[in-house]
């Protein structure tokens, strides 16, 4: 490790000492080192002490800097995971991160622009209207216009600090590889490659604002997913502009409730849409916490999501989307074999994996999970239970699959919230049969026909020329192929031919060796004839294989 690296290891370690978050190490016998490491640091000393253990840990990770504080935002999602003691006060890190300076972001936002903001805009509130881990939002509106717009800024010298922090994962993560039998199959160091690639994108507006404008693009005119518009002719690398949006934060339950939203309608929507974004276009939100999720005011009878923030997001290849697809419908019909097939299929497992075995241990994993009311079942739960079940049987990390995973859990943590009868199963089944029948049904092939079709149009007059090109090529091949075939018989009875006469030699040679031995002078002659004979048939053999 290099000086800053021991330096900041040193500064995470005080920070969390210091706000006590030595109290989560269970009382374990695998926690008797760490706990022993912790009394030599005795100058270390809890400092905050008249707070809650959720508050500390809010503020030890808000004060670690953004790569922590996104980790407490998906841990605020997963209430079926952690208690509400320590869920509600990280679910403060959505939109109460501590602001930078509201001049600051102007300068910042006039260099963006290359000019002062009100050579554009008016209004411009020099207070934010929110503030995340790694940019800040100031409203505005355009002077040409009078369009409501927000002006996102990105926090003045994060990088340093982010990269910084990806630099000891990566220290860590390579002695994780070296050190954990289990290294292979978590794969630390790309799955910290892969973490670094969804930061530096965040870094990168322009990343966002495309983004922003792909997701706009999949559910325009839809009624269940609204994206804000971009104003590309604004927004640069440090500076996006979009058009502002009301609405209710998701995670404001008694508001929702008091405008009279269909609650159950707006969680099967968000499973619908995640399900949509995932296996229809391939194209999802990657950070779907409460602070970037908000409901529409109108129409509560007919709730209408509303996305932020899209800079993280995730692709899956064709090949992904199938094997996710069937493995789902799988679990939902409880055919354990085929889940197991699936995962050799996919090379999520080795492919010697006993398959009778992985049934078996998928099945007394999951048994006892449905055996409780669908509703009741935690989609969380079921994939932490596989995941150890897994690790038996030497599955590895699927980087690929993280940002899904992800997600996934945090669809789930907010539909339960907005109701807690939220069934996953029912919601999602329907679509997924739906697709996979799209997928491998009469449709699927009426639309790979309709796909091709433009190509065939093209290349149709071209196909008498490339039918007699193949059939010249194919009658050039044969010929070649008749010539070897002759050129290797012909081979193989030289060999024949100087095999035989090589025998025929070897054995005149040995014989006249024997009769030399013989005391008989007719013998001797003889023997001298067979040797000379047996020599000349060698000569023979040679000239049969050289020619």
């Amino acid at each position: 490790m290099t000086l800053n690296e021991i330096r900041r290891l040193y500064r995470i370690t005080k920070i969390q000492l210091e706000y006590g978050l030595d109290e989560l190490l269970p009382d374990h016998h695998l926690t008797k080192y760490p706990r022993l490491f912790r009394k030599m640091l005795f100058w270390l000393r809890p400092k905050h002490q008249d707070k809650l253990l959720g508050d500390r840990l809010r503020l030890a990770l808000q004060e670690l800097g953004p790569v922590w504080i996104k980790f407490g935002q998906m841990m605020s999602t997963r209430r079926d995971l952690f208690p509400d003691h320590i869920a509600d006060p990280l679910a403060l890190l959505q939109d109460q991160v501590s602001p930078f300076d509201g001049r600051l972001a102007k300068q910042q936002i006039e260099q963006s622009l290359g000019g002062p903001v009100e050579q554009w805009f008016d209004d411009f509130d020099i207070n934010p209207l929110a503030s995340a881990s790694i940019a800040q939002v100031h409203t505005a509106t355009v002077k040409a216009t009078g369009q409501e717009i927000v002006l996102k800024v990105i926090r003045p010298d994060i990088r340093p600090v982010i990269e910084a922090d990806l630099k000891l994962m990566y220290r860590m993560a390579h002695i994780v590889a070296k050190l954990m039998p289990d290294a292979r199959r978590l794969k630390p160091v790309e799955v910290i490659k892969e973490y670094e690639s969804t930061l530096v994108h965040e870094l990168d507006l322009r990343c966002e604002a495309a983004n922003a404008l792909q997701l706009r693009r999949n559910f325009l005119n839809s009624e269940d997913l609204y994206v804000p518009d971009v104003l590309m002719d604004f927004s640069s690398e440090h500076l996006m502009v979009s058009e502002r949006i009301y609405g209710v934060q998701v995670s404001d339950i008694a508001t929702l409730q008091t405008n009279g939203t269909n609650m159950k309608l707006l969680a099967e929507k968000g499973v619908t849409v995640f399900f949509t974004q995932v296996f229809r276009d391939s194209f999802f939100h990657a950070d779907m916490h409460p602070g970037n999720v908000f409901v529409s005011h109108e129409t509560p009878e007919n709730p209408l999501w509303i996305g932020l923030d899209c800079g993280i997001v995730g692709t899956l290849n064709n090949e992904d989307k199938r094997y996710l697809a069937e493995n789902f419908l799988a679990f939902f019909n409880r055919d354990y074999r085929r889940v197991a097939e699936l995962h050799v299929d996919s090379g999520w497992v080795p492919i010697d994996t006993n398959v009778v075995d992985f049934e078996s241990a998928i099945r007394t994993v999951c048994e006892p999970i449905f055996a409780k009311p669908l509703c009741e079942i935690s989609f969380g739960h079921v994939l932490l239970n596989l995941f150890n079940t897994a690790r038996r049987f030497n599955m590895e990390v699927q980087p690929q699959l993280v940002l899904l995973q992800k997600t996934l859990l945090y669809v789930e943590g907010l539909g339960r919230q907005l109701y807690p009868q939220l069934d996953l199963w029912e919601t999602a089944k329907p679509f997924l049969e739906k697709w996979m029948l799209e997928q491998v049904g009469p449709k699927a092939l009426l639309n790979a026909v309709k796909e091709k079709a433009p190509l065939w149009a093209e290349k149709l007059p071209e196909l008498p020329e490339l039918l007699y090109e193949t059939l010249k090529r194919s009658r050039d091949m044969d010929q070649k192929v008749a010539h070897l075939y002759d050129s290797y018989a012909l081979n193989k009875r030289k060999q024949a031919k100087g095999k035989f006469l090589f025998g025929i030699g070897a054995t005149l040679v040995v014989c006249s060796a024997i009769l030399q031995l013989s005391t008989n002078h007719w013998h001797s002659d003889l023997s001298m004839a067979g040797g000379v004979i047996g020599v000349l048939f060698w000569l023979a053999s040679w000239k049969a294989y050289r020619h």
